[in-house]
């Protein structure tokens, strides 16, 4: 379960992702006009959509597509998936 262990290139976004987090506090602070806020949160936004996809595809490869899986195995990957899914998309 833990094919995620040690990503660097995924943790690497990751901090990509705090960073622009903190730039959206400090505009926040600076009180940075509404526009320019909104943009830095629209770019937040697009990078946690592609840090989800990829954790979405590795979850997928590795535990619904992977030869060798169980039925149980897979069944329980693919549920995994959509409460992911049903969470993300509340």
């Amino acid at each position: 379960m833990a094919h995620l262990k040690n990503d660097t290139a995924l943790l690497a976004r990751v901090r990509r992702i705090a960073g622009q987090m903190s730039a959206v506090e400090r505009s926040i602070e600076g009180e940075a006009d509404c526009a320019s806020v909104l943009q830095q949160v629209a770019a937040v936004r697009g990078a946690i959509n592609g840090l989800m996809d990829e954790i979405l595809e590795a979850h997928l490869l590795e535990h619904v597509a992977a030869p060798g899986l169980s039925d149980a195995e897979r069944r329980q990957g693919a549920e995994d998936v959509m409460a992911a899914i049903r969470r993300y998309a509340k």
